[in-house]
């Protein structure tokens, strides 16, 4: 861990800028946007966005363990994040999730809605370039790991197109997606490459399948017991037909549901926590017995399975009792 630089600020406006870009490659962004495209935009987009999401942000936190790819030398560079320092450098997973999440959410509306292709496109590309440029700012990547980032997304993507419609329908409508959803990642996370200290690269990589986990079982069971995907309609925002009473129920739809997962994620944080304290012997606040792997993993995977489960399950069920669907 490196102690915090001292630094002076001579450009305000690209300093918050990019300071706010990172945040669009972090927790607080994924927990939020991901669930308003499922709860107000279009059910299909979301999953084929979070699929995606999960295997380029995997890939890419499993890369950096086995490259080992130092980040930039401090000095001559000043680094603005502390966190994410204890990493490896190549390649910059914001640069990966950034590229994923705008392109796949421009691929998969591309054909769904009417607006033009080219603002999408530009809109696609300015959001990714914003958050690679972020990386560069606070000092925490080269360009050599943003760029590496950015093609292996977009070769990700390239590869994962094809597929896209065959893996939405077995992940709706298979008996073992459940089963599969759970099994698999959890023994992707207790065989993630070790390492001689520790990294959150871990922890973060289990974060984000635990999440994505819960989400598919949360869309099969949304497909066989309440909605079939294939016939529902969905909720879809055409720009020149937003009107103030949809706005209001948007909103009402994102609050209420960033509720329920914001409640979900703390109190699924402290009763795991607290049953893992108790089987293996440690206090809720030992830092270092949290980062151990029989503690780090189930306690990030159920957590955030449950959020994900909560954000495509509970919140979807509670709109509805308040009828905002």
């Amino acid at each position: 861990q490196g102690c915090a630089q001292k630094y002076i600020v001579k450009n305000y406006f690209y300093y918050y800028l990019f300071k706010f870009s990172a945040a669009l490659g972090e927790e607080i962004f994924y927990i939020t946007f991901l669930p308003f495209i499922y709860w107000n935009i279009d059910h299909s987009v979301s999953r084929r966005m979070i699929i995606i999401w999960s295997i380029v942000m995997y890939i890419g936190q499993v890369s950096k363990d086995i490259l080992k790819w130092p980040r930039p030398l401090s000095p001559p560079v000043v680094k603005l994040e502390m966190r994410t320092d204890a990493e490896y450098g190549m390649p910059s997973t914001h640069a990966m999730a950034a590229t994923a999440i705008s392109f796949s959410f421009l691929i998969a509306t591309t054909n769904q809605y009417k607006y033009p292709f080219e603002l999408g496109l530009v809109a696609a590309f300015v959001f990714s370039t914003l958050v690679c440029l972020s990386r560069l700012y606070t000092g925490m990547h080269t360009v050599l790991d943003v760029i590496g980032g950015a093609l292996i997304s977009a070769v990700l993507l390239v590869l994962l197109y094809p597929a896209w419609d065959t893996i939405d329908h077995l992940l709706l409508t298979s008996p073992f997606c459940p089963l599969l959803s759970i099994v698999v990642p959890l023994v992707l996370c207790y065989n993630y490459p070790k390492l001689d200290y520790y990294s959150p690269t871990r922890g973060d990589t289990t974060t984000i399948l635990g999440a994505g986990a819960g989400a598919t079982v949360g869309f099969w069971l949304n497909n066989q017991y309440a909605t079939p995907a294939y016939t529902s309609e969905n909720f879809q925002l055409g720009f020149p037909l937003i009107t103030s009473k949809m706005l209001v129920v948007v909103l009402a739809r994102f609050f209420v549901g960033i509720f329920i997962v914001l409640l979900t994620r703390r109190l699924m944080k402290s009763v795991v926590l607290g049953m893992l304290g108790y089987r293996y012997k440690f206090p809720i606040g030992d830092l270092e017995a949290r980062r151990r792997l029989e503690v780090e993993v189930p306690y990030k995977f159920i957590t955030y399975s449950s959020v994900g489960f909560s954000a495509t399950v509970l919140v979807p069920l509670l709109h509805g009792l308040l009828g905002l669907m």
